[in-house]
């Protein structure tokens, strides 16, 4: 086959290319330039937007001995995924930037242009495994539990699972360094990257406020208990995420000393409530926009991820398909979870990731979720 290689700068693209290289392939090595300016996003080698990940790329596509070019996205990545995550947070969200970069760069724009240009499929260096299932190519977690980015993957679809290559997905992250290092790729120790690339020192509450400037939601609001006491004060929501314990510098302790934690995120008002943990933990979640890896299902017993390093959660799921009710408009399809043991700091932007086994079936955003302290009240 004719492969693109997205080529980030770091140990696991580069191994993937050699590799998808020795497995008989022609392969073609790209590196994304997501950042209208290299110095607005990351500098060092933290994260995969960086000049330095550039001239990494070129000099492990040069050992590997493969043609290597640069694709300016740097567009369609501002427009597709940094607008998005601050207009999420903007409004009270969580969003995923990675998982958006997955959907919207990686497997569209780039296998979209990739398959225009005749080749026939894209590798990436993420942990996960394909398999030929009855009904069609099917998304799995990866060998090395520890790596495992299926979380990321789930807004794939079928078509393009069936473009995809993830040649590192059976192996454990140690072995592909050793690996990196017997081929002569100078990446082989390089760190992996950490936080969101395009934030530059890992401050997503500073960014937001530096970029979001005019559109920045009530700069200073109130922080209250759950009834509706005032113990702190604030200087924007978007510092804010549901379930976060650090960095609250509450005015007056809770009355049993426990500490507390964010409950819930209202951008209109500014009002930032907390409370103790317990009144955090989610029996339910309503998905909306769902993507599916293969055949969509109707209901399901399984598991669901609900957070990228997240643990996964035994659950029922019920899909209601998009309907037209007379006098409302269309309603859109939503995905229905049921959680048969509670989770905790589940917010509303973040995804939602249905596994059947091993297997991911689809995801979907999460619209809203229901307190087990919502419902004893």
């Amino acid at each position: 086959m004719r492969v693109i290689a997205a080529m980030s700068g770091g140990v696991d693209s580069a191994a993937a290319a050699a590799r998808a290289v020795e497995a008989g392939h022609d392969v073609t090595g790209i590196h994304l330039a997501l950042s209208r300016n290299p110095a607005s996003y990351r500098s060092g080698a933290r994260g995969c937007c960086t000049i330095e990940d550039a001239n990494d790329a070129r000099r492990a596509a040069d050992v590997i001995g493969i043609p290597f070019y640069v694709w300016d996205l740097s567009d369609r990545f501002h427009e597709d995924v940094v607008e998005d995550f601050m207009s999420e947070y903007a409004s009270g969200r969580t969003p995923n930037p990675c998982l958006r970069c997955n959907e919207k760069i990686k497997f569209a724009a780039v296998l979209d242009r990739a398959l225009a240009l005749g080749f026939d499929a894209v590798a990436t260096g993420h942990y996960a495994v394909l398999h030929d299932g009855p009904d069609g190519v099917e998304l799995h977690r990866s060998a090395d539990a520890a790596k495992d980015q299926s979380y990321v993957l789930g807004v794939l679809t079928q078509e393009q699972l069936r473009h995809s290559l993830f040649p590192l997905g059976d192996t454990p992250k140690p072995q592909v360094r050793e690996e990196a290092a017997r081929r002569g790729l100078l990446v082989a120790d390089k760190p992996d990257s950490h936080d969101i690339c395009f934030v530059a020192d890992g401050d997503n509450a500073g960014w937001l406020r530096e970029k979001l400037g005019d559109r920045m939601p009530n700069t200073e609001g109130a922080i209250v208990d759950e009834a509706g006491v005032e113990v702190g004060r604030h200087s924007g929501t978007t510092a804010f995420t549901i379930g976060q314990r650090r960095g609250l510098r509450l005015g007056q302790p809770a009355a049993d000393g426990r500490p507390r934690f964010v409950l819930d995120i209202e951008p209109v008002s500014g009002t930032v409530t907390v409370g103790p943990r317990e009144h955090l933990a989610v029996t339910h979640v309503s998905g909306v926009r769902p993507r599916w890896a293969g055949t969509a299902p109707t209901t399901l017993e399984g598991t669901v991820q609900l957070r990228a390093h997240g643990q996964e959660h035994r659950c029922r799921v019920a899909v209601h398909p998009a309907v037209e009710e007379a006098g409302h408009g269309r309603r859109e399809t939503t995905v229905e979870i049921e959680l048969l043991e509670p989770a905790y700091g589940i917010a509303p932007g973040q995804a939602a990731v249905l596994y059947d086994g091993t297997r991911v079936v689809g995801s979907a955003t999460i619209a809203a979720t229901r307190r087990v302290a919502d419902a004893a009240r």
